[in-house]
């Protein structure tokens, strides 16, 4: 992947976090990603928050893909803040499969009132092409070189801050569908 293939944004902020959502037209590509990163979190200089695999189709539907160790207490706890990060960025009308999937179905109607959400939503909504899989994930270091070498088979990545005080809205909101799924 070339330096001209990142979107790092212009929001003012703290640079607590960074959502990243990056777009693969494999999806196996996708998923050694997504393990490249579960394998670089060391919760010292890379702390992941939360991040989901994704599919959308030709018509821009987005489906949720299941990963076989999400019954881990932190599997779920991805899965629900990604879900939440996931609902920020796309309308609930192009997640299929959001419902089916509990928690995440639950985060994703959250209504987190983030103070970027509109330009979040404008920027990232059109990352994954349709027909391509992909991730979207809300890190602690974006600079992390494991991060960075988990994420270099994407065709495209786009990322956005995201002050500390959003993060934390994003993960309360995560709480919450939590709480409610069970």
């Amino acid at each position: 992947m070339s330096d001209d293939q990142i979107d790092t944004g212009a929001l003012v902020t703290d640079g607590a976090y960074t959502l990243f959502v990056a777009d693969f037209s494999d999806t196996d590509a996708a998923w050694q990603a997504y393990e490249a990163i579960k394998g670089a979190e060391d919760g010292r200089t890379l702390s992941v928050d939360g991040v989901l695999v994704v599919k959308r189709d030709a018509d821009g539907t987005l489906e949720i893909l299941k990963s076989t160790d999400h019954s881990t207490r932190r599997g779920l706890t991805w899965g629900v803040v990604g879900g939440v990060a996931l609902g920020l960025i796309f309308p609930p009308s192009v997640i299929g499969s959001a419902a089916a999937l509990g928690a995440i179905g639950a985060a994703t109607g959250k209504g987190v009132a983030l103070h970027h959400r509109k330009e979040l939503a404008e920027d990232l909504q059109d990352a994954i092409v349709a027909g391509h899989s992909g991730i979207v994930a809300l890190v602690s270091d974006p600079s992390a070189i494991a991060l960075r070498k988990a994420l270099d088979k994407a065709d495209a990545i786009v990322e956005k801050a995201i002050e500390k005080a959003e993060a934390d809205e994003i993960k309360a909101a995560a709480d919450e569908a939590r709480a409610e799924s069970q």
